[in-house]
Order: C-alpha cells, then structure tokens, then sequence
C-alpha cells in the first residue's frame, strides 16, 4: 500500500500539494467546499456576470488515484486528523493548507458554489444601483476593486480611505505607486490616505443603503454601499497538541525552510498559513506546494527532503479592471497597463485552473 497523505484545505496551495502527491501516495483532500473557487478572479466575478459561475472548478477530475472528502478539519495534533463527520485519520504525512479569510468580496465565505454564485449576483444587482461607493482599503484589494467598479460603471463615484501614508505599502518601488496614481486619476477615483474614519459605516458591507460618515481629518463622505478591503485571519484555530505550540499569536504556523511545521518531520504548512515574509498571493502558494511534494515524495522513496523555499522578492501585478494596472517585479521594473493586462488583467489566470481540474 502506498503511504497515506493527508491534506487539510483545497485552495491553490492544497489543490497543487494533492495532485504532486497523487501518483506516489493514498491522498485525502480534506476541504468543505464543493468547488474549488478561484479567488484571484472573485472581483471581476462581482462586477461582470459573464465570470460569476466561472470561477467554481469542480474538484472531481484533481486526482486520478486519491480521493476529496467534503468535510472540515476541526483537530490536527501530527499524529491524528478528525474531521467534523468524527471521521478520524492517521495519516504517515500530512500538509495543512487551511489557508485563510478575507472580507468579501475578495474572498467568498460560503461553502456552497450555489450560495455563493446567488451572493455574489445580489451583490452585483446591490452595487449596480448604487450611485457612490466607498472602500476602506487602499491595497492591492481596495485598488483592485476600485478598479473593476469603474470598469463596469464608469459614472459612479468610488472613493477609497486608507490610513496608511502610501497606496500598496510594501516593498515596491515609487514609481510604481505613480502609474498607479495615475492610472486612479484618469479613472475618476478618490483617494483619501493618511486619514481614517471616525466609526465604522451604519450599515453592512456591500447592503445598498445612503449614509454619511466622517474622516479623522474632518471630510465628510457620502455613499451607498461600502466594503472592507483588508484584514487577512489565518485558518489555523484547529490545531491541537505540538502543532499548536508552532501557531503564532497572529494565527500564523512557524515553518522552516523547507515548510516543515517546526518540530515536526512529517508535517508541511503552505500557502496563506504560513509565518514567512512575504505577500500571501496564489503563485506564492504553487511554490510551496512544490516544495513540500518533493520533500515528502523524497521521504517517501526513503531519502532525506532537500527542496527549500525561499520569500522571492516582492512582486506584483495588479489590474484595475481589464485594460488598466500596473505590475512589477524585480530586474523587469514597473509595466503599465498594456503589459499588465496580458500578464493578468484580460485572464486572470483562468488558464491555469481549467487545465489543473481537468477542464481544458
């Protein structure tokens, strides 16, 4: 029999962990949704109906020989998994890519495609009947959003409020923070940065109702709907016994260079989950997915890990709706939004996921 390999989450992290590992080892994918959901493309999914139910992948044709169990990890001690159905497994190795929460709409809380494809429509029917719109957030969220808003709906009034001294803080250079400032500006886009807002809005996020609230630095704000663009919670609260004492206060899980849970040999942690320093991005978790299946493949044929991981320097590429952004990364320098929208913007990497499920 081949070893067991358990893994804990089905986001990009988990999904690319699972299907390195299907042709060596008994895989389960723990994961409660019923579909993969493709957040990377989640904002374009709000504004344009024609991406709504495209970014829910089915996770039938992952894996040829392991097995996906719609379940929830609700206990993880490195020698014992239970799941919430009591199912409980032992697995000879085992990878943690929990991943993480995120305000919607960047993120999609519901378990269920069909719920979610039903919030993220009345959303959109919210947003479309919405004159002004706020964001809190000047992030790459925030911009993003902002940006895909005024792709679908020119007219409106976006308007973005950041404490932060800078749009997208971080290990970028000025100039690139220019072309996106003016990349804003031709779009119509407030920026309010440096100030905060004196309480939270009245209403709930993306709930289509007029209010008024006030910045520290004295600006009063009108709008109809608003939504939160940062606040990053690691899915980690299951861990028990010496996997606990490897959570962070932050939620985040200590990894070593080879994304080894510390103290652990046979336990990885991926993506979103772990504590190393970098943005938390998909291609960030692909990486890591290769590393930690080539260090248990090695285990497995009886031979020590080598593979390492280590934080690339900081990049991105960031659209504002399907034609504008900016990008950047080290040793290629800031592309404007001809280049980002080849890159990313057009795609957002659609490409990618159809052909890992199986749908190309």
């Amino acid at each position: 029999m081949s070893p067991g390999v358990v893994v804990a989450g089905g986001g990009y992290a988990g999904v690319a962990a699972a299907q390195a590992l299907d042709d060596v080892a008994d895989v389960v994918l723990v994961e409660p949704r019923d579909r993969f959901v493709h957040n990377v493309a989640a904002l374009r999914a709000l504004v344009d109906p024609a991406w709504t139910e495209a970014i829910f992948f089915p996770y039938d044709r992952l894996l040829s020989r392991g097995r996906v169990v719609r379940d929830r990890v609700t206990h993880a001690d490195g020698d014992t998994v239970v799941l919430s159905s009591g199912e409980r497994l032992n697995p000879e190795y085992l990878v943690l890519a929990t991943g993480s929460s995120y305000p919607f709409p960047a993120k999609i809380a519901a378990d269920d495609s069909a719920d979610a494809v039903a919030g993220l429509r009345a959303t959109r029917a919210s947003l479309a009947a919405a004159k002004r719109v706020l964001l809190l957030g000047a992030g790459p969220v925030g911009l993003e959003l902002a940006g895909e808003i005024k792709a679908a709906w020119p007219e409106k009034d976006v308007t973005l409020v950041d404490p932060a001294g800078e749009i997208v803080s971080g290990g970028y250079p000025d100039e690139l923070r220019t072309e996106l400032r003016g990349q804003l500006d031709d779009l119509g886009i407030e920026l309010l940065i440096g100030t905060s807002l004196d309480g939270r809005p009245p209403t709930e996020p993306g709930e289509l109702a007029a209010f008024t609230v006030r910045t520290h630095a004295g600006r009063d704000i009108d709008a109809d709907l608003w939504f939160r663009c940062y606040g990053v919670t690691p899915h980690s609260d299951y861990l028990a016994g010496s996997l606990a004492a490897a959570r962070r206060d932050n939620g985040h899980v200590e990894v070593s260079e080879d994304l080894r849970v510390a103290g652990h040999d046979r336990v990885f942690a991926l993506g979103d989950l772990t504590d190393l320093p970098e943005a938390k991005m998909a291609k960030a978790a692909g990486e890591h997915a290769e590393v930690a299946a080539a260090n248990i493949r090695a285990l497995i044929a009886g031979h020590p890990g080598s593979a390492t991981y280590q934080p690339a320097p900081a990049a991105i590429s960031l659209p504002l709706g399907p034609a504008g952004g900016a990008s950047y990364a080290a040793g290629v320098g800031v592309l404007g939004p001809e280049r980002t929208s080849h890159l990313k913007g057009t795609h957002l990497r659609m490409d990618t996921y159809t052909t890992l499920f199986g749908l190309a």
